[in-house]
């Protein structure tokens, strides 16, 4: 489907240069950028529909893991900012679920759109993960699921809403908390955020809006959902070269299955 029948490209002009160094300079200064409205509530209706369907065929889990998102190290007490364990539970349906005709997978593919994330995120190109999971994920949250808070490996993030929880399941960051590039971890702000003694801020987004997130320096988790309705997030996941998959250890943790 062409690109104008999925984004609302009146209010979001993603090929004008204008635009995209406006985009740009947002996400440097805060390390978020978000679009409410990016996708067309026809475009999103779609979107919905699909996640509906397949939910049934999405891998649930729930995981024990460190903000740091790496094993806990025995050279630091169980109950020390490093080693305390937060929980994560949700669902998520893979790459090779996503329907060929999705308005998903038209975006994802789309070389307006990559274009765009290239001159927004400062990367020369952008690549579709060489495994068949990886690329795009919807991801489910069920009453009382929840994403632990944590920093992401990754140098950025790309989401979308597709449905918000009715109550609960906002995202919550606080940027800046670490530099990874330095000492990486700021054990005591971690503790703070993790005894609550840090005011977060939060980001709370109607279905079609698009979110450019940077996590490797901001501390972040999404709430529990305290309501009746399944939050449901895709995930538009790229790598700056080619040929790059998710290792086999990862997919299984993740989706359950390598392929």
């Amino acid at each position: 489907m062409a690109l104008q029948h999925i984004v609302d490209l009146g209010a979001f002009p993603i090929g004008e240069q204008a635009f995209r160094t406006a985009c740009k300079k947002t996400l440097d200064r805060d390390g978020v950028l978000a679009m409410p409205g990016f996708l067309l509530p026809r475009a999103i209706d779609q979107v919905r529909a699909e996640g509906m369907a397949h939910q049934d065929q999405a891998y649930f889990c729930t995981q024990d893991h460190t903000v740091y998102l790496s094993p806990q190290d025995s050279d630091f007490a169980p109950g020390h900012a490093r080693n305390r364990l937060v929980v994560s539970t949700k669902g998520c349906i893979t790459d090779d679920i996503v329907p060929t005709n999705s308005n998903l997978r038209a975006l994802y593919n789309a070389d307006l759109f990559r274009s765009f994330l290239c001159a927004v995120l400062g990367e020369t190109a952008l690549y579709d993960y060489a495994d068949p999971l990886s690329s795009i994920n919807i991801h489910y949250a069920k009453t009382g699921q929840e994403l632990g808070w944590h920093f992401d490996n990754s140098s950025f993030a790309i989401t979308l809403m597709i449905q918000p929880a009715l109550r609960g399941g906002q995202f919550e960051y606080i940027g800046g908390l670490r530099n990874a590039a330095g000492d990486g971890m700021n054990y005591d702000g971690v503790a703070d955020v993790l005894d609550g003694k840090r005011a977060v801020q939060t980001l709370t987004m109607g279905a079609g809006a698009l979110v450019l997130f940077r996590g490797k320096n901001a501390i972040h988790r999404v709430a529990p959902n305290e309501g009746d309705q399944t939050r449901m997030l895709a995930v538009l996941a790229y790598n700056s070269k080619p040929g790059i998959s998710l290792d086999e250890a990862a997919r299984m943790t993740f989706y359950g299955r390598v392929g």
